[in-house]
Parts: C-alpha cells; sequence; structure tokens
C-alpha cells in the first residue's frame, strides 16, 4: 500500500497578519518544519499545495525533496486546497494520500507513521485524527474517497465529511494537534520549545 502526504498550505493567513508558513522556528519556518516531519515519515512521496504568497514560499522550501501543487482558488478556503491536491493526487499511482496542514508543527513523522501504519492495517478505511471534541487531520484518504473529497467546499476542510455518520473511520489520539493560527498560538509555541 502506498501513501502520498498532501501538506496543505495555500492560506493567507488572515488571522496572523504575516506569511504564517514562513513564521521563523528555530533554525527553520512553520512549514519547514511540516515538510520535514513528512520527509522523515514512511510516506512515499511529499506534495505541498500552495496558494497565497506562493513564490515566496516556494523560494523558502526549494531545496527540500518535496513536488509543489498551486491552488489559484486559494482563497475560497481549505476545500479548495483538498480539491486541488486531490485533483492532482488522482492521476498519481498511490494506494491514498494522507492529508496534513502545513501549521501543526508538532504533528511529528512518528505520529504520521502512526496513521500510515492503522492505514496499511485496514486499507480500506479512512485514518483521521481524533481530537477532544471532532475528528480531524492529518488523515489519510484511500482513492475510493476522493469523489466524495472533490465535493467539499468552504473553509471547514474535511471535517464535515470526517464528522458524519455515513463514512467508516478508524480514529488515531494525538497529543500534540495543535493549529498555529495567531501571534498568541507562534509566541506560545516557541516558548514551549
Amino acid at each position: 500500500m502506498t501513501v502520498a502526504i498532501t501538506i496543505l498550505a495555500a492560506g493567507s493567513s488572515s488571522r496572523m497578519k504575516k506569511i504564517k508558513q514562513l513564521l521563523p522556528i528555530q533554525n527553520s519556518t512553520l512549514l519547514g518544519i511540516a515538510i520535514e516531519n513528512a520527509l522523515q515519515s514512511d510516506a512515499d512521496q511529499v506534495y505541498c499545495v500552495l496558494g497565497a504568497n506562493a513564490d515566496l514560499i516556494t523560494n523558502s522550501i526549494q531545496n527540500s525533496n518535496i513536488k509543489i501543487i498551486y491552488n489559484p482558488k486559494y482563497s475560497e478556503g481549505l476545500s479548495s486546497s483538498i480539491i486541488a491536491g486531490i485533483e492532482y493526487m488522482s492521476s498519481k499511482p498511490f494506494d491514498a494520500t494522507l492529508i496534513m496542514l502545513g501549521d501543526q508543527p508538532m504533528v511529528d513523522s512518528e505520529y504520521l507513521n502512526k496513521l500510515i501504519i492503522n492505514f496499511k492495517g485496514n486499507p480500506s478505511q479512512v485514518v483521521a485524527s481524533e481530537y477532544s471534541d471532532k475528528i480531524g487531520v492529518p488523515a489519510i484518504f484511500p482513492k475510493t474517497f476522493y469523489n466524495q473529497l472533490l465535493q467539499l467546499n468552504g473553509d471547514k476542510g474535511a471535517s464535515l465529511l470526517l464528522n458524519s455518520e455515513t463514512i467508516n473511520i478508524k480514529t488515531v489520539t494525538g497529543s500534540s494537534l495543535v493549529d498555529i493560527d495567531t501571534e498568541e498560538d507562534y509566541n506560545s509555541f516557541i516558548n514551549s520549545l
């Protein structure tokens, strides 16, 4: 079973008021850490969906062994990035896509591998992350779910699909599924290092 990772990093960071993907963290950036964690996992290939500030961000990650997918509709919300990624992945030979966010720096390769192992044991099921109050990404979607992902819209991403009663989901619990959305989130994360 082959799994590709698709990192969603196309947003304009409106709550942050600066280019979130390029926020410095130690010797890297917020997106750089997500990419590094993805590359260190057991995934077969890593892709990154970019939109806002794509040229600047591409320059910052050009030494990474990843492939860029451009989402021209990034202003339509997170779902548009999932659709851009899935449309691209539909023609690729992978059995599934692991969708992760570019702003969850504590989602490390060990956690990603936990998702991948669970998927390989249950290759017909979606494997998703269990938060205290919902199910979300990072999540692995087998190819059979791509059509449902292509129907998403708005800024909720895959949340409605993952929290519906219509699909059978295997959940994995992660203790560090924290998003960096605001200046306060960023400062708090930096102070925790």
